[in-house]
This record gives C-alpha cells, structure tokens and sequence, in this order.
C-alpha cells in the first residue's frame, strides 16, 4: 500500500466568526490525483493555502509529506510545488526569464538547470518560443508554463489550486495530460477545481461544501451511492414540466432538478419513467449518473446538517429544488 504523504485529523480555519474550513479529516496516499471539488466559496483555496504552509490552521492537525503544518511551514514549501488560479509569472519577461528565474528561486544551478529548463520547454510545448514574452501568450499556454515552473524543483507533491480555471476546454484536457505523466512518474497531485467532469481524471475525490467534507472516495464508488436510476427529460418547456413532478405526493421520483435546460429525474430502482402522461411530449434518456449529478445529491443528503439552505452554486448551470416525486401518468 502506498505511503499517506498527506494526512489531517479535525483541520478547522476560522476567520473572526467564520468557519472557511470545518473539522476536515482527509488522507492521500502517494502517486494519486485527488480532487477537491466544490462551488466557489466553500473552502477549497483556504484549505490548500493549510496544507501548503501558507495559512495556519485555527485548530486541529495536519501532516505533509510527514511535516507538521504548524511548526514545519518554512521546510514544507521548499518540498512541494504549488500553482494558483491566478497567472502568477512575470509577464514582462519571456518565457525563458521564467524558468531561469524560478530555478534559481529553487537552488537549481549548472547543467542541472539547464537540464530541467529544457525539460519544463518540452512539457509545455513551448520548444521554439522560448524568447516570446509571457504576455504573449493564451491563457492555456500560460497556465502550462507557470506548472512547468512550479515543478522545476521536482516536488513530491503538487497542489493545483484552480489552475484550469479561465483556459478552454481543449486547454484543460492538455492539462490534464500533463497531471497524468506527472503522477505515473509518481509525484501526488492535489487538485481544487468547481468543474464537476473534472473529478472523472481523479483516483479520488473529495467534495467540500460550507466548509465541511461530505464524501471523499473513488468517482465510481461515489456514483455507486446515489440510489434508484437517473433519467434526462428534454421538454419544450421543461420549468412547467418541473412544477407538474414537483406537485405530486410521494411517490417513485427520489428527487428532481435542473441540469443545464434539461430536467433530471432519480427515480425508485423498481420503477420506470415513461413517454406517457405529463411526459407525453417530452424526450426521456436513461443516463448513468455525472459527478454533477453525484455533488447534487450529495448536498441534499447533508442539506440538514447546518450546511446551508440545501441551495447550490457555482456549478454550472445546475439549480437543485428537493422534491418528493410524482405518483401521476407516465410513472410506472
């Protein structure tokens, strides 16, 4: 079994009267790709700041790479990378004057530096614009850039906070490439993000809401835990369609919600939904659950807990509404 190299027992971080982080317990062995997802606001970015030496916890305890977060910050830094959300390069310097400078930051010297350089040039696919300035560059660029600076030094492990965030789609998927050859070369890496399909490239997943961790597993365990069978209902109108499932008395529908301009339907294993009734018009897909749909009902499960008010945010264009289901034609 791998070594934990990341390890908190009851972390808290209050700020006055504000609980950001709330009594988190996490584990992460070495060589995985564990997400930390959640909506803006919930405590993804404190939480790494925590672990990256750069904010004290409140209360509670936490090892990296066997290093108290507490007494050992200064030590902590020198053996992991970290990269922001925020582009956080000179942009008036090229990209060469980038890498040169933060290899110095980390003690590289000699044929060792010029080494790592021409590595970091490769993984960035940079080879050739190593004279451009950083500004010059698109944002997808940039951000890959400023990770092959962040991991000149070879960290154990990374932390990514949002560091996708703000790049296109095809932008994100090489980056995440990227995560991929890292870890198989076995550095941990720790990634907070708030796009959901991003925790399908996870080994694990943690999500984070109002502070405290609801579920922390592997992706397809998590979707294991969401009972009953999903389905995606496209309709011309699909907000009336919605009031007319949310109006019934209790019954097979487990619960019902936006999903973009499509309705979600979890539905009772030993029913079904049908194109008949309320749903004549409408188009009916059975689908396999999303992380999407997984944060959704996770957030419900807890919604009773002092988490808040059951509402999500952040989360593209899903808006959640609890819902006992409709007993009415077109459900069998």
């Amino acid at each position: 079994m791998p070594p934990v190299v990341v390890q908190t027992e009851h972390l808290t971080k209050k700020f006055g009267s504000f609980t950001a982080v709330d009594d988190i317990n996490m584990s992460i062995e070495e060589g995985e790709v564990y997400g930390f997802l959640g909506p803006n606001g919930a405590g993804k970015s404190t939480t790494i700041r925590m672990l990256c030496g750069l904010l004290a916890p409140t209360s509670g305890k936490g090892l990296v790479l066997g290093l108290d977060l507490a007494s050992n910050g200064q030590e902590l830094k020198e053996k992991i990378g970290y990269m922001s959300q925020k582009f956080s390069l000179y942009p008036e310097l090229s990209v060469l004057e980038n890498l040169n400078l933060y290899s110095g930051l980390y003690g590289l010297t000699g044929a060792a530096k010029k080494k790592r350089i021409d590595e970091m040039l490769d993984l960035a696919g940079l080879v050739g614009r190593e004279n451009e300035p950083t500004s010059a560059l698109s944002g997808g660029w940039r951000q890959r850039l400023a990770l092959g600076c962040a991991i000149l030094h070879k960290p154990k492990i990374l932390f990514l906070d949002e560091a996708t965030s703000g790049v296109d789609p095809k932008a994100r998927l090489l980056f995440w490439d990227i995560i991929y050859d890292l870890a198989a070369e076995g550095t941990t890496v720790m990634v907070t993000t708030h796009f959901m399909d991003e925790a399908e490239h996870c080994n694990k997943v943690a999500f984070i809401y109002y502070g405290r961790l609801i579920a922390d597993d592997s992706p397809d365990n998590l979707k294991k835990k969401i009972p009953g069978k999903l389905y995606e209902v496209t309709a011309d109108d699909p907000m009336a369609l919605l009031a007319k499932v949310q109006a019934g008395e209790d019954g097979p529908v487990i619960d019902s919600y936006f999903f973009g301009d499509k309705i979600h339907l979890l539905v009772s294993p030993d029913r079904e939904i049908t194109a008949e009734g309320i749903f004549a018009e409408s188009k009916i897909e059975r689908i396999e659950q999303s992380m999407e749909d997984v944060f959704v009902y996770l957030v419900k499960s807890h919604a009773g807990d002092d988490l808040g008010s059951g509402r999500i945010s952040g989360i593209g264009n899903i808006t959640t509404s609890q819902a006992k289901g409709a007993e009415k034609e077109g459900i069998k």
